[in-house]
């Protein structure tokens, strides 16, 4: 059975009911996932002590995990936050994880992840999950570089880049330069001199007669818009390739920002060549050269990663409006007085035009491209115990008191007792969950924080909200 008090004890009937809901749901799933964890690493010869992160950006015990595994969902931008931490020394920072298909802003202070004043959101449901503070946007390292009328557009589809995609089909270049320009009429997010598409492993079920007959047109190779118009007799139709590569039955190929990079030269871990010709196709759409496009993209790039750190910092304040201030020709700078550490693929390129736009000091610390893994194995172990005290009648408010928690619910007839048996329960609370999870109780640190309502002329507060936290680093062998 779960309980949703024993998940959350904050308001919201209808999310605490979906929280218990899916932790319901991911407990036989979890368990099959651990249990096949555990029996692969044993017969390695391996006995560990097995953690799991939690979204908060905390670790779990097994135990708990099983228990909860609804609170390990979005543990990777967790991750990524504890390891850009980790990896600079610095307690206090501001991150920004760059990767494949959306970039990730959070803030990490006095060594705990700022975290959300709304739970989690799942699949589109609100939950009371505790998960870190952040600011997602559909920009990444392998988001779809597209140009119409002019204008740059960055995503949100996320594509294979040209330059990987020349490494990976061999007839690609050749394909790519001989690739004509579709006419104004057409050019779009899905027709660009830079596009193709191939076609997926998935399974296709369900299709209606114009899916299917594009499915039928797109091979496992690389497959242009001219192919398509060849075996078709006709241009593919948007909305029906739109839904082709929704159901991920169709990849699609085009420019990214790893291209520009290759063709700056900042990167070059693919064919740079396929790169330059995308850049150049591209690049006539907007009256730039190859190169200049590429440094135009690049350019672009930072500034959205400018805009939405300082988004996140001015809540309330759209992002949009943010990045409006960046293209104006104006000798002002927004300051952040926390170190701003990048995380993910190469984004040291990004470090010094980053650092033009806004006043901060960036830092891209070595390994930053595992960032993550590294959050995984430095995570601390956090545990908060919240505790509310009421009267149990506001006729006779010094008579009776209600304590309110995961436990349940307790009575006290004095209210000094009431809040004894909160900061004692909440710390004893704190050391088990630390046992249980393996972690050294000689180096737990444990802060109590305690909020009053006191009406006037009341002897006793009318609402006390305690909370219990304790932080504590994980017990390493001392033959390790």
């Amino acid at each position: 059975m779960v309980c949703a008090h024993e998940l959350s004890q904050d308001l919201g009937a209808f999310e605490r009911a979906t929280t218990a809901f899916f932790n319901a749901q991911l407990l036989p799933i979890t368990e099959r996932f651990m249990s096949t964890v555990e029996k692969d690493v044993t017969s390695r010869g391996i006995s560990p002590k097995i953690f799991m992160l939690k979204c908060d950006g905390s670790v779990i015990g097994i135990k708990s995990a099983l228990e909860k595994p609804i609170e390990s969902i979005f543990s990777g931008p967790a991750g990524s936050l504890v390891g850009a931490s980790f990896l600079t020394g610095n307690d206090s920072c501001a991150v920004i994880d760059v990767g494949g298909t959306s970039t990730d802003i959070s803030v990490i202070k006095d060594g705990v992840p700022e975290m959300s004043e709304m739970g989690a959101v799942v699949g589109g449901w609100k939950t009371r999950v505790k998960a870190i503070k952040m600011e997602t946007s559909a920009m990444g390292g392998d988001s779809h570089i597209w140009v119409k009328d002019g204008k740059l557009n960055v995503g949100p589809r996320r594509v294979i880049p040209l330059c990987r995609a020349a490494d990976l089909y061999p007839d690609f270049l050749e394909l790519l330069k001989i690739n004509p320009m579709p006419s104004k009429t057409l050019i779009g997010m899905n027709f660009q001199p830079t596009t193709f598409f191939t076609r997926t492993e998935y399974e296709a079920m369900g299709l209606n007669d114009l899916e299917q007959e594009l499915l039928d047109s797109i091979s496992s190779s690389p497959t242009s818009l001219r192919e398509l118009r060849s075996r078709m007799g006709r241009y593919p139709s948007t909305r029906v390739l739109d839904s082709l590569i929704q159901k991920r039955l169709v990849q699609c190929i085009g420019f990214t920002p790893t291209d520009a990079l290759h063709v700056l030269g900042d990167y070059t871990a693919c064919n740079v060549e396929a790169a330059e010709v995308g850049a150049e196709y591209l690049g006539s759409l907007c009256k730039r050269t190859g190169e200049e496009f590429a440094k135009y993209v690049k350019e672009t790039f930072a500034k959205n990663m400018a805009s939405d750190l300082i988004s996140f910092f001015l809540e309330g304040i759209p992002g949009e409006e943010i990045r409006k201030i960046f293209d104006i020709d104006c000798p002002t700078k927004f300051k952040v007085d926390i170190p701003v550490v990048l995380i993910g693929g190469p984004v040291v390129a990004y470090k010094d035009i980053l650092g033009s736009i806004i006043d901060a000091e960036i830092i891209v610390p070595e390994y930053s491209d595992v960032g993550n893994a590294t959050g995984a194995l430095a995570a601390k172990g956090v545990r908060r115990v919240d505790f509310l005290i009421r009267p149990a009648s506001m006729a006779a408010p010094d008579w009776e008191y209600y304590v309110f928690s995961e436990k349940g619910r307790q009575s006290f007839y004095e209210y000094k007792d009431a809040i004894k048996y909160a900061r004692e329960t909440g710390q004893s609370m704190v050391m088990q969950y630390m046992e249980d999870a393996g972690l050294d109780p000689d180096h737990v640190e444990i802060d109590v924080k305690k909020d009053e309502i006191v009406p006037q002329g009341w002897d006793f507060p009318m609402e006390t909200k305690i909370r219990i936290m304790g932080v504590g680093t994980r017990l390493i062998d001392e033959e390790a």
